[in-house]
């Protein structure tokens, strides 16, 4: 039986999903399979499924966001990553980098499209919503940036990014990073363990 390719479906303005990105190399040496990312709208699956963000959800809750800092710090140090700079301008927009990416993709540049945009959001963070500011970091990076902004404006770039964040809600998606293996799904940065042993296990 071979081993299924396991998606990670991502938004680049999630840090869980920057520290998934940042941990998922090292397994896909162990288990010899490749992820399939996904480009998704994190808006539109909090708008679709009336979800907030962990900002939000750990505001004014005694313990949790504490807890949420030990949970992110045992992540670093098993998966041996560097934690993320917190993003001085959170929250981001990120629908033109999310389109950006469905483009990227189309123009094949969309690993070194994610490696980047994640770079200038959570390793050397920007205002990336800010169209001057996020154009000047992905030429930094070596990437054709008004190019892919002009692409991320087209139809069908447009309804590919639609399509896959209704398309992950309807498998039962309410936030990112979100993990799927075949039909079972597993969300949050933590589950990356369960997703390599059902891979290895398969």
């Amino acid at each position: 039986m071979s081993k299924s390719a396991p998606q990670f479906l991502f938004d680049v303005g999630s840090p869980n999903a920057y520290l998934s990105h940042e941990a998922i190399p090292a397994i896909e040496r162990r288990i010899g399979v490749r992820f399939e990312y996904v480009p998704i709208l994190l808006g539109g699956i909090f708008k679709a499924t009336n979800n907030k963000s962990p900002a939000e959800t750990l505001a004014g809750v005694k313990n949790k966001r504490e807890y949420h800092a030990v949970e992110t710090e045992r992540f670093v140090k098993r998966h041996g990553v560097k934690p993320y700079t917190w993003n001085p301008f959170f929250p981001v927009n990120t629908l033109n980098l999310m389109r950006a990416a469905v483009a990227a993709q189309i123009d094949g540049v969309f690993e070194t499209y994610v490696d980047a945009a994640f770079h200038h959001m959570w390793d050397e963070p920007k205002k990336m919503d800010d169209p001057e500011v996020a154009a000047k970091a992905l030429t930094a990076s070596g990437l054709d940036a008004a190019k892919l902004f002009a692409r991320a404006q087209d139809p069908e770039v447009k309804a590919r990014l639609i399509e896959n964040t209704q398309s992950a809600v309807e498998r039962g998606a309410f936030g990112s990073p979100t993990f799927f293996v075949g039909k079972e799904m597993f969300f949050g940065k933590e589950q990356l363990r369960e997703v390599e042993e059902l891979v290895a296990g398969s």
